[in-house]
């Protein structure tokens, strides 16, 4: 599988800065953000670039480049970062096995890092790795000011995401509303998967009518 897991002050960041194919990877594009980078990256790595490739060919190709920030992660989970010099506030990014985090305006330039320890800290499902992230980067100090909005995307080995959840605004802690949100979507995922690829071999669906 692959994941992403994103947070911003601004409104609906997972709509435009998170992209990940199955079997390709996962690519998020933020800062000053260009939404046609995430899909070209992932493409560049469908056929046939790493992650680093990938990255390099997405900051020939792309325009303004030194205001994006993008992040890679490939099949192999190899992992490449561009942080462009025009990233705006604190910002910064780490990297470790399977994992890649990058920020701006964070209040502090740990936050990067405390994201990548505590996804490598933590165990399970790979969305359950995330949230374990965003609850460490937040802890950390996570953005300058409160955040509103927030997604969590995982693909596995069909061409749609297996998870897609949102907070597109909130007064409150956007991270807390889409952990709750996984701990009802995560025992029922394979279900929606199996009803998708073969509604005859689905569990019940407990509404009414059901058979």
């Amino acid at each position: 599988m692959f994941g992403l897991a994103i947070s911003s002050s601004s409104p609906a960041v997972a709509a435009r800065c998170s992209y990940a194919r199955a079997g390709v990877g996962a690519v998020a594009s933020q800062n000053i953000t260009d939404p046609t980078l995430g899909p070209l990256a992932l493409d560049l790595m469908e056929n046939g670039m790493n992650a680093v490739e990938a990255v390099a060919e997405v900051t020939r190709r792309g325009k303004f480049i030194e205001y994006r920030q993008v992040l890679v992660v490939d099949k192999t989970g190899q992992t490449a970062i561009h942080s462009g010099p025009n990233s705006l506030g604190i910002w910064t990014q780490a990297q470790g096995p399977d994992v890649a985090s990058g920020g701006n305006l964070l209040a502090n330039d740990g936050v990067p890092q405390a994201i990548v320890d505590g996804y490598l800290s933590a165990s399970g499902h790979i969305g359950d790795r995330l949230i374990a992230a965003m609850r460490a980067g937040l802890a950390a100090g996570g953005e300058a000011g409160p955040v509103h909005s927030a997604g969590m995307k995982i693909v596995d080995t069909v061409s749609w995401p297996v998870a897609d959840l949102r907070c597109d605004w909130s007064d409150e802690c956007p991270i807390e509303n889409i952990a709750t949100a996984w701990d009802v979507y995560k025992p029922q995922l394979e279900a929606y998967v199996q009803r998708a690829l073969d509604p005859r071999e689905a569990p019940s669906y407990g509404v009414p009518g059901d058979q």
